[in-house]
């Protein structure tokens, strides 16, 4: 029905160009009619209404194929403004097209049928409820879908809405199980992975504006303690890369042991632990498969969206933006809770994502699991640590200590350990 649609309101503007006469004919007919008498007679004046009254469905039928082509781009790139827009717009025709009709059938009582204005509008009619129908699905999506990320986000000690019973029940079973230790697990892997997309990004475009990359690493180290790679980054085998990701690292998981990552000051965990732990699990099960810039379109001011502007402006600082974009748009948008299409910004998400969902993984799990990192100068230990670089044959060397820290590690309930990412250097 919808290509029917389609395929209506694509042919019957070109119809009108043939059937339907110009407005200065119009004029023309009414005053022959007035000269020479006629224009009482109601037979001729019920034939010029229903030429005007057709013209100006074809018209509305013209409209009506933009707006809903309009409706149709709207949807297939997701663009709310656009699609708002668009949805007016096809509401508006639909309307006018619903007035035509009353105004046709008034006259149809008043003058009788007619066999070309009957063709053209009953298929119309027919094929306008597909149409009605989607818009009226679409809105049912989006309210179910604003539904949905409420629910995500909510915390019941908070006074939001509450979980239903049977998820929790389903929740607590999941949790007994030995499940969520491997999904944190694997979870802790796609952090790593997508950590160092944006690290080789934000190098990328660090490259691009000519920065001296050591001079930046050594200014890092002077923020931070835990960091020194001086004497490593004058070693041939040196890797400024590691050393970018450690600091972005850092910033992303500083507040991973608070509930909303000090956000706010809530402590639902200690309040119901059990009942945070299972709603927890439940956001996990959720946002996982979803879009986080589609969750941020929705809930721009979530405590995820809180999250991802926190920690965006705790790692790229004003003069770092303003060298690598020219401007500091992108964080002023920031600043104002908004959450920019931007290449880098959009990589940023994913990592912010993954790292939420640790979170939510970690209070779900009772115990929650112990977060550790390796010391600078601390001998390689390899039931806690793993090596950054790959060495040959997959054996560190003797002699190895750790240079500088690059991803925290995990103690779970069960025992396992997830081991930390240290960067490697030669102990002489």
């Amino acid at each position: 029905m919808a290509g029917r649609f389609s395929d209506l309101i694509q042919r019957m503007p070109d119809s009108c160009e043939v059937r339907t006469p110009a407005c200065s004919d119009l004029n023309s007919s009414f005053s022959d009619r007035a000269e020479s008498g006629v224009g009482g007679d109601e037979e001729e004046e019920g034939k010029v209404m229903e030429t005007v009254l057709m013209r100006e469905v074809f018209e509305a039928v013209s409209a009506m194929r933009n707006a809903y082509g309009s409706l149709q781009e709207a949807h297939s790139q997701w663009d709310p403004e656009k699609w708002r827009a668009a949805d007016v717009a096809v509401v508006g025709e639909l309307r006018r097209l619903g007035r035509l009709r009353e105004r046709y059938l008034l006259r149809k009582r008043c003058y009788g049928g007619d066999d070309m204005l009957r063709e053209v509008v009953a298929p119309y009619e027919a094929a306008v409820e597909e149409p009605r129908r989607e818009v009226k699905a679409r809105d049912t999506e989006v309210e179910h879908l604003k539904e949905k990320l409420k629910s995500i986000f909510s915390f019941t000690n908070n006074g939001k809405k509450k979980i239903r019973s049977r998820r929790k029940v389903y929740c607590s079973q999941v949790l007994e199980a030995p499940a969520p230790e491997l999904m944190f697990e694997g979870t802790m892997s796609q952090v790593r992975e997508v950590s160092l997309k944006v690290t080789s990004l934000l190098l990328s475009l660090m490259r691009s504006a000519h920065w001296d990359i050591a001079a930046a690493v050594r200014s890092i180290e002077a923020a931070s303690p835990t960091i020194n790679t001086s004497s490593i980054l004058q070693t041939q085998h040196a890797n400024v890369k590691y050393a970018l990701q450690s600091y972005i690292s850092r910033k992303v998981f500083q507040g991973f042991d608070h509930e909303s990552f000090y956000i706010d000051g809530c402590l639902s965990s200690i309040v119901n632990p059990d009942q945070y732990r299972s709603d927890c699990f439940t956001q996990y099960r959720n946002m996982k498969g979803m879009d986080p810039v589609k969750i941020l379109d929705i809930l721009p001011a979530c405590r995820f969206g809180k999250f991802c502007s926190n920690k965006y402006l705790a790692i790229i600082h004003p003069k770092m933006e303003e060298s690598l974009f020219g401007d500091l748009d992108l964080r002023q948008q920031v600043v104002q809770g908004n959450h920019p299409r931007s290449q880098f910004y959009g990589q940023f998400l994913e990592l912010a994502k993954v790292v939420w969902l640790l979170h939510l993984l970690a209070f779900s799990l009772d115990p929650a699991p112990s977060q550790f990192e390796a010391s600078r100068g601390a001998q390689f230990h390899p039931h806690y640590m793993e090596s950054v670089v790959k060495f040959p044959g997959g054996r560190v060397p003797s002699g190895q200590v750790v240079g500088f820290p690059v991803s925290p590690g995990f103690k779970l309930g069960n025992g396992s350990i997830i081991k930390a990412g240290v960067y490697l250097a030669s102990r002489n």
